[in-house]
């Protein structure tokens, strides 16, 4: 029995000292480690999913997720891992990572006979006896620090600490730290395989831009804040930085690191009392006006806080991050020119920072440079692949690019790790559309409506051009009504209303858009498809004099301003209409075949449109 708790110890000690080596870069000492412990237990997935991410190359890697998916196939690790790597056909099954972190307080909420009865160590350390000895240790311990911490004079030391990276900025959603877990060998993971865990090398963060070196007596309590920061834990991050202020009155950054803290909270007025306390202490200091800046934008997105970025400029010019938040302050306000000076700055203070380039994507994209924009976008990616927002900004990218394929690619590993996302599943909507994709089109849309409906307004046409391709007609008319809400002056949603009524039978309104398509028709190709809708619906509303006109204007028009159906469906209706019988009074379109005539009285023919613009 005592061997078998030893052994345990052992290989809990050894794994754990795995994942440290992975964490620091050591593929090679974390492979050795884990190789051993297989070596004790060839069928623990776990140690197999994290041997994944310490070998060195994909069919390496996919053959270890291989390994850990046969011996449990229920593993939406291995599972999610083999479709990143596109060793598995995607399963729609696999529950995505919610960007939020779990709940601790759903488990305390629990009645002790719901509780899973604890087993091993856990057992042990939630004993009454064992948490009363506990206590009294506890106390030693305090009561020996107090004695020989403060009471016995010594000499106070400063210990510079390591610097670590900030969170997110307001304008992104959260996203999962890189090395943010810990994995116990036995149990399997919760939520997606991190993107680090498949890519073959390990990438750093970019410093963080306060590195002020901490006190003594503080030291043990940052360490705490750093932990609490890495794992999102704002509120523990926050007591623990405030402990901290009260043993250094005199740090500034102190209050600067709590007021971001309390920005990535959403809590802006506590964010700016904090930011304005840390100026208080040092007016000289740049880094609390860019933290002005983001909170004050986090309350109203459109006040003018550009004086703000100025400031701290002005104050340190060597601050990188604060040209990358002016540039993308420059792009909310359609000055992408201006964003673009601010981002060649930024590259020259923080070359190699993904952070730059995500932001020239942008800024590239709204100078109508997608070329440029595309590239900026992939440059982000080869900086850094586990940051699933850059997966977004690719996805868009390639989408503007034309590269309809590559797009879904990216989107669909971006979903599986922001499954709130309506933008993303909106993108994907439009780029399965392009691909003549109508149903997983709709599918990715009415994901997109349920998260966010006004999100959806600029992507009502390709829902309801789509569910036009799939004649869910009734359907189709709502979409493209919305959308003509949006935009009175696109040529394609008239039409595509025009095409929809006609199949309604709702003649008048086919009419309406048909007219309005004329007054819209920029070239020979949009009025040949205004003049065959017009045509139409004069027929049904019995004008025959204005069928006959239309159809006749409609065949002199050049033959390659219209496919070859248009051309011959024109011509079999125009004869319908004018009979050798009878030319004082055209025949209706809506006369039946004793009659004499050939008139069809099918769905007309599905008429080429163009790719709708957003």
């Amino acid at each position: 029995m005592t061997d078998d708790l030893s052994n345990d110890t052992m290989s809990q000690t050894m794994f754990q000292d795995a994942l440290a080596a992975l964490r620091r870069g050591d593929k090679l000492r974390a492979r050795e480690l884990l190789t051993r412990l297989l070596k004790t237990d060839q069928n623990n997935t776990t140690y197999w999913v994290w041997l994944s991410a310490a070998v060195e190359n994909t069919k390496e890697r996919i053959y270890c997720l291989q390994t850990a998916y046969k011996l449990d196939p229920e593993n939406d690790t291995a599972k999610r891992g083999l479709i990143l790597l596109g060793a598995l056909t995607p399963d729609e099954s696999i529950q995505p990572f919610p960007m939020n972190r779990p709940r601790a307080w759903e488990e305390r909420l629990l009645l002790a006979n719901e509780r899973p009865k604890e087993k091993g160590f856990r057992a042990l350390i939630t004993n009454p006896v064992t948490r009363l000895v506990g206590v009294v240790l506890v106390g030693v311990v305090l009561f020996s620090t107090v004695l020989f911490g403060f009471v016995i004079p010594r000499q106070i030391n400063i210990v510079p600490t390591e610097s670590f990276t900030p969170g997110p900025s307001p304008t992104f959603t959260t996203t999962p730290t890189v090395f943010g877990a810990t994995a116990v060998p036995t149990k399997s993971f919760v939520g997606p395989t991190p993107l680090w865990m498949l890519l073959p090398q390990t990438y750093t963060p970019t410093a963080f831009y306060v590195n002020t070196p901490r006190a003594a007596e503080s030291v043990d309590q940052y360490r705490t804040a750093k932990m609490a920061y890495e794992n999102g834990e704002w509120d523990s991050y926050i007591a623990s930085m405030e402990i901290i202020a009260g043993l250094e009155p005199e740090a500034a950054d102190v209050h600067y690191l709590i007021g971001e803290a309390y920005r990535f909270k959403g809590d802006s007025k506590n964010a700016l009392k904090s930011y304005n306390d840390a100026l208080e202490i040092d007016p000289k200091f740049g880094a609390p006006y860019l933290g002005l800046a983001r909170a004050r934008l986090l309350e109203n997105p459109n006040l003018n806080v550009e004086y703000l970025f100025d400031e701290a400029i002005n104050l340190d010019p060597e601050f990188g991050e604060v040209y990358i938040e002016r540039a993308r302050y420059f792009l909310y306000h359609n000055d992408p020119k201006s964003a673009i000076k601010d981002l060649n700055q930024a590259d020259k203070l923080m070359p190699d920072s993904p952070m730059v380039y995500m932001a020239y994507a942008d800024a590239y994209l709204a100078l109508e440079d997608k070329k440029n924009a595309l590239e900026a976008a992939e440059t982000a990616f080869a900086l850094d692949a586990t940051d699933p927002l850059i997966y977004k900004m690719l996805g868009t990218m390639y989408l503007e690019n034309g590269q309809y394929e590559s797009a879904i690619e990216s989107l669909n590993i971006y979903v599986i790790y922001a499954s709130e996302n309506d933008r993303a599943f909106a993108l994907l909507g439009q780029a399965y559309y392009e691909l003549k994709d109508y149903q997983t089109s709709v599918d990715n849309f009415d994901k997109a409506e349920v998260l966010n409906s006004n999100g959806m307004r600029k992507y009502y046409i390709y829902r309801g051009l789509a569910n036009l391709e799939l004649e869910n007609v009734d359907q189709a008319v709502d979409d493209l009504e919305n959308a003509l809400r949006e935009d009175e002056t696109s040529f394609e949603i008239s039409l595509g209303l025009a095409r929809g009524y006609f199949i309604q039978e709702k003649f008048g309104s086919t009419f309406v858009r048909a007219e309005v398509l004329k007054s819209l028709a920029d070239t020979e190709e949009e009025t040949a498809l205004a003049l065959y809708w017009h045509a139409l619906s004069q027929e049904k509303r019995g004008e025959a004099k204005g069928a006959i006109k239309d159809w006749q204007e409609l065949l002199s028009l050049d033959e390659d301003v219209m496919t070859a159906e248009m051309r011959a469906e024109a011509e079999q209706h125009l004869k319908a209409v004018v009979t050798p019988t009878n030319t004082s009074k055209p025949v209706p379109a809506t006369q039946t075949k004793q009659s004499g005539t050939a008139t069809p009285t099918r769905k007309p023919i599905s008429t080429p449109t163009r790719t709708p613009t957003p």
